[in-house]
């Protein structure tokens, strides 16, 4: 699969400042068909189903939304089946390109010409030569602070790297102020392999050998990455892994953590003045996520969100949930919705829960790899780390089984020999 085409992986930053999407609703297709959404559950996938829904609902047959933090491990086996549960998937990277490697979803060229004068190129996955996905919001995960606790414990600005996150989180536990300063995405499984994989891109990590889908994480860079998350967690909660977004988020607007590791897409309602204290809210700051050298690498991934159509639904269904959901993708949406992503679309504000993916993106960040089987070195990351973060092995024996595990699993996949 060649990813040259995809035009917003090497600037990130430069897509964001100029997508464009003229005014104007795109028509809602034909009347009487089935509109059947899987999305992940955070605010801003819920505004664009949102407006879709208000712009198409009412000529269509159905159209339901399952918005869950289960989508990636749910969506092959929903749309695999003919007709599929699901017309559309509202994807990320490395998911489009789990769905892509089993042809469950289909390219869009046809529909983009009937319904997308309005979305601009750059908006456009296209994959040699075929648009698969319609982008409409960045990510990345960064750095989320609370200054007055930083300053309670004598620590002098925002941490730049992860030697001064770990300062910062001794210090914070040294004054007695909290036991647990540090939350980070550390659920057993995905989460635990995209920590690896902040770290490791920091470090100067490379995946694979270049051109080849041979493994290169069992080095010095993976074992800095490692050596960099196990000082992390150290000033972790003891639960940490269990915790994915939702708990992390929490934990942070209860006022029971200082220093984060979050997504953006996380950063409105950490803001806002819902579910937390006026106290949190105010001295909450979101920055480059955390390098490893002053002025590296940040160590995080960008991340587009967009949409898919189903490969096994009727070309009738296909068409009405490609246009509703281009329908939900204008100005108007953005205005209402503006601090909920760093929304690809016209109309995008900047304000403050935009800061620390700007940021990430200006500073180099590198963005997630849309390689077809990275999905499964991302599973065995997920797998197989979990001894190491527990102190039951070495970084470079954790490392060698996420190897092996991916090799066994890259050969079944036909990706290796």
């Amino acid at each position: 699969m060649n990813m040259k085409h995809l035009g917003w992986a090497g600037a990130m930053s430069v897509l964001m400042a100029t997508a464009s999407y003229a005014d104007g609703h795109a028509a809602c297709g034909p009347d009487g068909q089935s509109v059947r959404i899987l999305a992940s559950d955070f605010p801003a996938i819920h505004a664009v189903a949102d407006a879709a829904e208000a712009a198409c609902a009412s000529g269509a047959a159905e159209f339901t939304r399952n918005h869950t933090t289960e989508a990636r491990q749910i969506m092959n086996a929903a749309l695999t089946p003919n007709p599929a549960e699901y017309t559309s998937v509202i994807v990320a990277n490395s998911t489009l390109t789990q769905l892509m490697n089993d042809g469950l979803v289909r390219p869009l060229n046809d529909l983009v010409e009937k319904y997308g004068q309005n979305i601009p190129d750059n908006l456009k996955i296209d994959i040699d030569g075929n648009v698969m996905a319609i982008a409409f919001m960045a990510n990345s995960q960064h750095l989320f602070s609370r200054t007055d606790i930083l300053e309670q414990a004598g620590v002098s600005g925002v941490p730049g790297t992860y030697d001064e996150v770990i300062a910062a989180a001794k210090a914070i536990r040294d004054a007695g102020i909290m036991e647990y300063p540090i939350v980070m995405n550390m659920k057993t499984g995905w989460n635990v392999g995209e920590s690896f994989n902040l770290a490791f891109l920091a470090h100067g990590g490379q995946f694979f050998k270049p051109g080849t889908a041979e493994p290169m994480v069992n080095g010095e860079a993976g074992v800095a990455a490692l050596n960099t998350l196990k000082a992390l967690v150290e000033y972790a909660h003891p639960d940490h892994l269990t915790q994915a977004s939702n708990e992390t988020q929490a934990l942070w607007e209860a006022g029971e953590a200082a220093l984060g590791i979050m997504w953006g897409s996380r950063g409105a309602a950490v803001l806002d003045d819902e579910g937390s204290t006026e106290e949190v809210t105010s001295n909450t700051v979101l920055s480059a996520a955390p390098s490893v050298e002053p002025g590296g690498v940040p160590g995080a991934t960008l991340w587009w969100d967009g949409f898919t159509i189903s490969t096994n639904v009727s070309d009738a269904e296909a068409e009405a949930t490609f246009a509703a959901l281009a329908s939900a993708l204008t100005p108007e949406m953005v205005a209402a919705n503006n601090d909920d992503a760093v929304w690809l679309l016209e109309g995008f504000k900047p304000g403050a829960a935009a800061a620390g993916v700007s940021a990430t993106a200006q500073g180099g960040a590198a963005p997630y790899p849309m390689l077809p089987q990275i999905g499964l070195l991302h599973n065995a990351l997920g797998a197989e780390l979990s001894d190491f973060l527990q102190g039951n092995e070495s970084a470079e024996k954790a490392l060698a089984d996420v190897e092996a595990a991916y090799v066994t699993a890259a050969k079944e996949a036909g990706f290796l020999q």
